[in-house]
């Protein structure tokens, strides 16, 4: 113990005397949770909407004001006619049409007639999701005007609860991937790099010819970045409440307990891929191709279930898919340990495995 913690308080004098590591730990979280939010959201706004209004009536202009005023959607123009709309989505200047029938306001009083919406596919999630957008936005209006007017709903209307995210707010739901994202570049890259630094400054020499055990070298190496990951998390957890009035569901513990056994892991990955390498530039391409598997292929942004069925049995080989599965499970839900157990034994199992690894794979050459 004693050699161990002399060797700790080397690596942190180490890093205190880096003029690079410290900032990038500050920076690294706040540049993340204040600016990632906003870029790496699914939300799609500034669709453009083209109508052919061949009613000409004031429940079309209702329709229309209605879709003028929404948050999603923006009025291009309108047409005298539907040949005229597909010119200009043709031309790319337009990705929804908006078709009202004639008689359509009318129709009101009773059975309403249909609408017809046509989207710009070349933008396959833009017209998607802006049709949808458009819909809600039609049922809405139709809801409203029937009701104005005494009229029941239809029964056929249909309301949508959301469960643990009811603004569906894209934001709450990818804060806890950009933790992971964060744990995984802070806990993976930064001993990989410190390892790497030393072998191209020769001072891991003085290490390889002293008494120094394989174990208790590895540990110096992951324990100091393991105490800065777990303060990057707490950055990033305070930031998400104060910013962004997210606050975890569950308990803090469980994602204590659960960040603490997968910063175990991917600094022990990043250990591993230093003691193959001889330079920076080796590491460097290691990491970011063990990164970008994590993140196309563990559901940070696409969803496990929805991969071929080879991809699904792989991603339940890495350790981040329990990590992200486990984290959005305990900040949105409110899930405990005990529902988790499965991911908690899963991330200890990784982080046994790998920690070994480390150690093996580091060759005292002295």
């Amino acid at each position: 113990m004693g050699v161990l913690r002399t060797l700790i308080i080397k690596e942190i004098r180490q890093f205190r005397r880096n003029p690079f590591m410290p900032k990038l730990v500050v920076m690294f979280p706040l540049m993340l949770i204040l600016v990632m939010p906003w870029i790496a959201t699914m939300d799609v706004k500034g669709i453009n909407v083209g109508i052919a209004d061949y009613d000409r009536s004031d429940i079309s202009q209702k329709i229309v004001s209605r879709i003028d005023a929404s948050e999603y959607l923006e009025l291009k123009g309108m047409f005298a006619d539907y040949p005229s709309a597909l010119a200009e989505l043709e031309d790319g200047k337009i990705d929804l049409i908006l078709e009202i029938p004639a008689g359509f306001g009318k129709s009101m009083m009773g059975t309403p007639e249909k609408v017809s919406i046509w989207a710009n596919g070349v933008n396959a999630m833009k017209g998607s999701l802006g049709s949808q957008y458009l819909m809600q936005t039609l049922l809405k209006c139709f809801q409203d005007i029937r009701a104005s007017r005494g009229l029941s709903i239809p029964e056929s209307t249909i309301e949508t609860v959301n469960f643990y995210n009811p603004t569906m707010d894209y934001k709450h739901y990818m804060i806890p991937a950009i933790i992971i994202m964060l744990l995984v570049m802070v806990g993976g890259f930064l001993p990989a790099i410190n390892l790497v630094m030393e072998k191209e400054l020769g001072t891991i020499e003085q290490i390889n010819v002293s008494p120094v055990n394989r174990f208790a070298f590895t540990l110096s190496k992951l324990i100091p970045f393991w105490i800065i990951c777990l303060i990057d998390l707490g950055i990033c957890m305070v930031l998400a409440w104060l910013v962004y009035g997210l606050d975890v569901a569950g308990s803090i513990w469980a994602i204590l307990l659960a960040a603490a056994l997968f910063i175990m892991v991917i600094s022990s990955i990043g250990v591993i891929l230093a003691n193959l390498s001889e330079t920076m530039q080796q590491t460097m391409f290691l990491m970011l191709f063990i990164i970008l598997t994590f993140i196309l292929m563990s559901g940070l942004y696409t969803p496990v279930e929805s991969m071929p069925l080879w991809a699904q049995k792989l991603a339940f080989c890495l350790p981040p898919t329990y990590m992200v599965e486990l984290m959005r499970a305990v900040y949105l839900k409110g899930a405990t340990i005990s529902d988790l157990w499965i991911n908690y034994v899963a991330l200890g199992g990784f982080a046994v495995l790998f920690g070994v690894l480390a150690a093996i794979t580091y060759k005292k050459r002295g």
